[in-house]
């Protein structure tokens, strides 16, 4: 079906509250949008991985995209809300005798704020993952970047680490590809390993012994890969997915092997089985659940993720744990053995804390699911301190208490919403609801919300035909949504969960 020459016009009365005409102008998608009672006129493809937009929603002022969540400003373009960075094209918007028209390409709205980086003192953030990257664009994007410094522990500059286990790992995109925005004006420190916190001097020291000041420390130092216990689990041919070197190694070892041994079955290690498979290896996957994502989605889906991956020529090998890796061959705990190239642990991450606890900072008990204590502002237990990511344990309003999730896209939300507060420019608390998503060969999962057992849920379509949307309660409430083939119910629950979010905050004071 044709779409609209948008250029030619629309009938205003086509075009109601909250709600989308997609169309073209010279060849190129565009959406026509009333927000918040405004026309906009804004490109219709999401620069994060192309996404049609004109199949999200409109929502509280900004454009949803269907696939990741990215937001975009309806006014501005702008992506104010990763995993989208580049803001969007607008477009001239022409009313007349109720017929809309888009016209010519508008120039970008500026956002710097001029003295913002001499108003915030000097902000070093610790970490250059998806939680300090963001911190420090968004701060950079707002004409801060001369107060921040970036001190990074790896050699590459930040990048997008969802691609180390999908399709980076899966040879689908090339390396160049990955880097994330550098943050204009921004000092940006890679290899530097932070040693040591002085609170008192208000100093961070990194190995080596370089000292930098600060005003404001922001720590995003995330997480570590844990592997099992199991003779020979040091060996080098022992791989896990979490920084784009361990990506390299893999990828390289993957270059000379047949088969692969995959010891896990949650979301990162499926992805990982896919991504192999796609690179031609024969795959077993080793895990002590009976079904894959059994803990955090429930049998049905995890029913369904085992067939689409047997389907494509996985071996699971449920129920057990590997005993012995020698390089060739792994041995189960029921003694049977399995002959392979290389092994790769996809067993969980444990958050990276040790700095923040060296330092005196409040730390969460392990039983209560471990990290930094943070308040509503993302402030540690030192008044000039924050903790961002996945080692922040921070309250959330829906559940009535704190939480600490290892997802990429909440990491990235924690950054933005930082930089912002500490810009001046939100009200109230962080209470962003956490979403993240899952692909495994052309089938994705959308995940919105948080709890911590998936024991109460109910299902609504068919998980085995890949249409389905399971919801999760606690304590009788409905708090988390799961889809698979059902983008727009994922989008309106994430609105339905901020709507109470922002109802039950509590005031600051």
């Amino acid at each position: 079906m044709a779409q609209r020459d948008l250029a030619e016009g629309v009938p205003a009365s086509d075009i109601g509250d909250d709600s989308i005409v997609a169309g073209k102008v010279e060849g190129e998608d565009v959406l026509l949008v009333r927000s918040r009672g405004r026309l906009c006129a804004l490109a219709g493809t999401c620069p994060h991985a192309g996404a049609p937009l004109e199949e999200g929603i409109v929502a509280d002022g900004t454009l949803r995209c269907p696939w990741h969540h990215a937001r975009f400003d309806a006014a501005t373009g702008e992506a104010v809300s990763a995993p989208a960075f580049g803001r969007l094209d607008r477009y001239e918007v022409i009313e007349e005798a109720g017929i809309v028209r888009v016209g010519a390409k508008l120039p970008a709205t500026e956002i710097a704020r001029p003295g913002a980086a001499e108003r915030l003192g000097r902000v070093v953030i610790v970490g250059g993952g998806a939680a300090g990257h963001a911190c420090a664009e968004m701060l950079a994007r707002h004409g801060a970047g001369g107060a921040v410094t970036l001190l990074s522990d790896e050699r590459d500059a930040p990048y997008d680490r969802t691609a180390c286990s999908k399709q980076y790992l899966a040879g689908e995109v090339e390396r160049d590809a990955l880097p994330l925005p550098a943050p204009a004006g921004a000092t940006v420190q890679l290899g530097a390993r932070v040693i040591r916190i002085d609170r008192e001097a208000r100093h961070v020291e990194l190995e080596g012994g370089e000292v930098v000041a600060y005003d404001r420390l922001v720590l995003a130092t995330g997480a570590a890969p844990q592997i099992p216990s199991f003779a020979g689990n040091d060996r080098a041919d022992v791989h896990v997915v979490r920084t784009l070197a361990n990506a390299d190694a893999l990828i390289a070892a993957a270059g000379g092997a047949d088969r692969a041994i995959v010891i896990g079955s949650s979301y990162i290690g499926m992805e990982v089985a896919a991504s192999l498979i796609s690179r031609g290896l024969a795959v077993t996957v080793v895990s002590d659940a009976d079904v894959p994502l059994e803990k955090t989605a429930g049998a049905e889906v995890g029913a369904m993720i085992r067939r689409l991956h047997e389907s494509k020529g996985v071996t699971f090998r449920a129920g057990r744990a590997v005993a012995r890796w020698d390089g060739q061959e792994a041995t189960l705990d029921d003694g049977s053995r399995i002959e392979s190239d290389l092994l790769v642990a996809g067993t969980g991450v444990r958050p990276r804390t040790e700095l923040a606890g060296a330092a005196g900072l409040k730390l969460v008990n392990e039983m209560a699911g471990g990290g930094i204590a943070v308040d509503t502002d993302l402030r540690t237990s030192d008044e000039v301190i924050y903790a961002i990511g996945d080692i922040a344990s921070a309250p959330d309003p829906r559940l009535g208490h704190p939480i600490r999730v290892e997802h990429w896209l909440v990491a990235q939300h924690m950054g933005q919403w930082l930089a912002r507060h500490l810009l001046g420019l939100v009200d109230g608390g962080y209470d962003d609801v956490p979403f993240f998503w899952s692909g495994h060969y052309d089938v994705s999962l959308r995940y919105v919300g948080h709890v911590e057992a998936p024991d109460d849920r109910s299902l609504d379509g068919d998980a085995a035909a890949q249409d389905v949307a399971v919801t999760y309660a606690e304590e009788g409430e409905r708090q988390a949504l799961l889809t698979c083939g059902r983008d727009c119910a994922a989008l309106a629950f994430e609105r339905e969960l901020e709507r109470r979010g922002s109802n039950l905050l509590p005031a600051r004071e």
